[in-house]
């Protein structure tokens, strides 16, 4: 069973979270949903509760196969500032394996933390001008070894379905894709 942790926060994306969380459940895999606040629930950034299954802080023993930030503002500043989470994302880079961003997160979290050093990454359009390497900025999911980013809510099946690629194959993610009509 392949693991996943998707931290959530205060104003975090709604649609980017739910739908790593959905798409990677429908793959198989078991999918912790972290809070970095004191509370569970969280008010996302359209004003839709999402409740967590965990606190950060629970987490921080375990290893995942993956673990993919949804962006938001200021969600995405709060996964910056979870020391918790920041110690998750070194240690899951530092050992190879999968870390993931979309929207904001890529920039506010990963490049903030150094976690982008090196590698080709893409983000939201308004944060394009911070981005570090732009090489790669146009593409809506960039792949650069164990890092994976995307653009925003318009990409986020779609860069969900790559994690799923990923983690259990192309043949398992055109099975979730095609059941969701989304390939």
């Amino acid at each position: 069973m392949k693991r996943v942790l998707v931290p959530i926060a205060e104003g975090t994306e709604e649609l980017e979270a739910v739908s790593i969380v959905d798409v990677l459940r429908r793959a198989g895999a078991e999918v912790t949903v972290a809070s970095v606040m004191e509370r569970l629930q969280v008010t996302a950034s359209r004003g839709v509760k999402l409740v967590a299954d965990a606190r950060i802080g629970d987490c921080a023993t375990e290893a995942y196969d993956l673990i993919a930030l949804p962006g938001g503002m200021p969600g995405a500043v709060h996964l910056r500032d979870s020391a918790e989470l920041t110690a998750l994302l070194r240690a899951q880079a530092a050992a190879g394996r999968l870390y993931a961003a979309i929207c904001a997160a890529p920039v506010v979290v990963l490049q903030h933390h150094g976690l982008l050093e090196g590698r080709r990454a893409t983000c939201h359009p308004s944060f394009e001008k911070e981005l570090r390497n732009p090489e790669a900025v146009a593409q809506r999911v960039v792949v650069d070894g164990n890092c994976v980013t995307s653009r925003g809510p318009g990409t986020a099946v779609e860069f969900a379905l790559q994690l799923a690629t990923l983690l259990f194959g192309e043949t398992k993610a055109r099975e979730v894709g095609a059941a969701m009509l989304a390939r």
